[in-house]
């Protein structure tokens, strides 16, 4: 993997951190009622998070493959159990951990998968030079 590579899935996995604070935020504001100036708060740094993303997100999709971005964002199930348990102490269970080492190897899967295809068309187009 290139360090150019490397970097990005760095970057994205900062992006995606960033944006598992979004159900920190939103469950923060349900514990408020409606429209109070503390809701408000903290559904306008959900907000914020998301215009932050979408804009982030895009720069990302310059430079990984697309498959490879998505498989990540799957990353965010793992951040959700780890705020849980650290801010609303939740319990994790043993399905809880079951489905975020499902979600892991899927993700490396996917990736590895995606590696595997672009090797291959590097490949065939070296051959038809």
């Amino acid at each position: 993997m290139k360090k150019e590579t490397i970097k990005w899935f760095a970057i994205l996995h900062i992006i995606i951190l960033i944006f598992s604070v979004n159900s920190i935020c939103s469950k923060t504001a349900a514990q408020y009622e409606f429209l109070s100036p503390k809701w408000i708060l903290f559904y306008g740094i959900v907000i914020c998070i998301l215009g932050f993303y979408a804009i982030a997100w895009q720069q990302v999709l310059k430079h990984l493959p697309l498959i490879t971005t998505y498989a990540n964002k799957a990353a965010t199930t793992i951040w959700g159990l780890i705020w849980g348990y650290v801010i609303f102490k939740e319990q994790i269970t043993l399905p809880k951990v079951i489905g975020a080492i499902v979600v892991i190897i899927g993700v490396y899967l996917v990736v590895s998968g995606d590696d595997e295809v672009i090797a291959s068309k590097k490949k065939s187009e070296e051959e038809v030079k």
